[in-house]
């Protein structure tokens, strides 16, 4: 039995707001075409095919969808290709997952049905309070999108569909910890991931959003702090850079790509059916092919897939020191700057945060006896 996953942009890098850090719209620029626009209903059909191609009884699919704003590919974009899974699962015993990470700009009552009906998990993206979602997340007129973003919420809590919350963790964002923790209580937020915000790819002058290490490691040492008191309380919630750490180090599961500074194929497809070996390499020099050409398995077998999986790590000499080097080695290549090592070599912010998070799995693993039942 395998887990294949796959992550579809249906809808390219369109968007209906303007996220002023927006790592997407960086990688497209770079790009010989920014924008595939909207997947054709032949390339869907297509996708699905070779998809299932390399299945088996038993396997699981996991088909997650991203942009850009992929509900900007219409809502009878997903009941297509809903209905062509349907079809191929009457053949073959595969378990299908779906997901969708979207700034909920469009969702409604019809998009929530869907969703229902499906079981998708939702990813909804806000950025912590509105004067840092407001901040940066703003619509094609300049105005924040804080307000109508909240009101999916409640509607994705209204049908009951299972959401976790994305944030961005800008440099801004990572100075307010305790705000942070906060609106979490106070919107009942149960799961959410930071993602750290990142500079454009090679810019030579830091952005005033883009996180730091120093920034990344003061704001998880004391969001763990909280996170653990609350714990300790009754009340767990999920924050996924801790629920990775304690898999990997209590149940030695892999629950975060790049965790163990080793990259991955994931299987990123475009609107107009060329595959990527990364969300961060949606690049032209690192496309493996197309959907409509080759299956996955073949694609994976190509000259550019075994380039990415096997570009040389330059490790300081900061990292060769570090107690936490078999279970990092350096980490996600892409995030190096915005949490690992700094510029001067002197500091890392993960290691900083481990040594705050590391000496109290004990107690972690007490309080989850205690608590999760």
């Amino acid at each position: 039995m395998k887990h294949v996953s796959v992550l579809i942009k249906p809808a390219s890098g369109l968007c209906n707001i303007r996220c002023q850090y927006c790592f997407y719209a960086d990688v497209t620029s770079l790009r010989e075409v920014e924008s595939y626009g909207r997947m054709t209903k032949e390339t869907t059909e297509k996708m699905i095919a070779q998809i299932f191609s390399d299945l088996e009884n038993g396997d699981q699919l996991t088909l997650a969808f991203q942009g850009g704003e992929p509900t900007l590919a219409g809502l009878n974009y997903y009941r297509h290709l809903t209905s062509l899974v349907d079809e191929y699962i009457e053949t073959i015993d595969v378990e299908v997952h779906y997901a969708i990470q979207t700034n909920g700009i469009v969702v409604n009552e019809r998009w929530c049905r869907l969703f229902k009906d499906y079981d998708f998990l939702v990813g909804l993206s806000i950025d912590g309070p509105a004067m840092f979602h407001d901040l940066y997340r703003l619509d094609a007129k300049g105005r924040g999108t804080y307000q109508r973003v909240l009101k999916t919420k409640k509607l994705l809590d209204d049908y009951a569909i299972d959401y976790n919350v994305l944030c961005v963790l800008t440099n801004q964002l990572a100075g307010e910890p305790k705000k942070v923790y906060r609106f979490l209580q106070k919107e009942n937020i149960d799961y959410v991931q930071f993602i750290p915000c990142l500079d454009d790819f090679g810019a030579e002058k830091r952005s005033r959003y883009a996180l730091t290490p120093k920034r990344f490691a003061s704001f998880y040492q004391q969001l763990f702090q909280l996170w653990l008191d609350e714990f300790k309380r009754g009340t767990y919630r999920s924050v996924k850079l801790f629920d990775d750490v304690f898999n990997l180090l209590v149940a030695g599961q892999l629950t975060a790509c790049g965790i163990l500074g080793n990259c991955q194929i994931q299987y990123v497809i475009e609107a107009d059916g060329s595959v990527y070996p990364c969300d961060f390499y949606v690049l032209d020099n690192y496309r493996l092919g197309y959907i409509q050409e080759k299956s996955l398995r073949e694609l994976f077998e190509q000259d550019v897939s075994k380039m990415f999986l096997c570009e040389p790590r330059d490790l300081s000499g900061f990292c060769q020191e570090c107690p936490f080097l078999k279970m990092c080695n350096g980490g996600c290549k892409r995030m190096k700057d915005a949490m690992y090592v700094n510029k001067q070599g002197d500091f890392c912010g993960y290691q900083t945060f481990l040594k705050k998070f590391v000496p109290q799995i004990e107690t972690i693993i007490e309080t989850r006896e205690k608590v999760i039942r």
